[in-house]
């Protein structure tokens, strides 16, 4: 039986969903793990009540089940400021009753984001989506430096999560190290998942 590994992203232009694509092949690459990609909805208080419940193209928008059915999880955002974007955000303050019941205690997860520019805050902003899968009680998952791309890189990658610079949205496919950057860290949170998994059903 494969175990979902969840990738659940939010895209402004595309940067993102280009990066959350190599983290799910890197899930992928794992036996007995799965990647369900998934992605929210844009917030603003004139669109909420008008937005389809289905986007026009793309990965489905993720619900409360996803999280609850998932074995680990990867999240990613565009840099809004240093932080995590609203619809992200938006979306983990609605999971309040997973955190009661402790839904995501004990799994893995790791965190992407791209932003336009090389100092755009991304690590920041990935320590900002750690914040909350923390009080979560999940296993932070980071990228060791045992992956040679992490110190070849000249665009993103950190060892707090995978990144990408779009430069001014000039760029929106992720760079070789990047690409292997974000692979290696949904490869590294699907094995932790995997082995967790093994551990339990002992």
């Amino acid at each position: 039986m494969a175990h979902d590994i969840l990738v659940l992203y939010y895209s402004r232009h595309g940067s993102t969903a280009a990066l959350a694509a190599h983290i799910a092949r890197g899930v992928n690459s794992v036996a007995g793990a799965s990647a369900r990609v998934r992605t929210v909805p844009p917030v603003a208080p004139q669109t909420d009540a008008t937005l389809p419940s289905i986007p026009p193209t793309g990965p489905p928008y993720a619900t409360l089940r996803d999280l609850e059915e998932c074995a680990g999880l990867l999240l990613g955002s565009p840099t809004r400021f240093g932080n995590m974007a609203a619809p992200l955000k938006h979306f983990i303050d609605t999971t309040a009753s997973q955190w009661l019941a402790g839904t995501l205690a004990g799994k893995p997860a790791g965190v992407f984001t791209s932003t336009s520019s090389l100092h755009g805050g991304q690590e920041s902003t990935l320590l900002s989506m750690a914040l909350p899968l923390l009080h979560h009680g999940m296993l932070i998952v980071g990228v060791p430096y045992t992956e040679q791309a992490l110190t070849d890189t000249r665009g993103g990658g950190t060892p707090y999560g995978a990144s990408h610079v779009a430069w001014q949205q000039t760029q929106n496919t992720p760079s070789e190290h990047e690409a292997r950057i974000a692979e290696h860290l949904g490869q590294r949170v699907a094995e932790v998942a995997v082995r967790l998994a093994g551990h339990k059903s002992r």
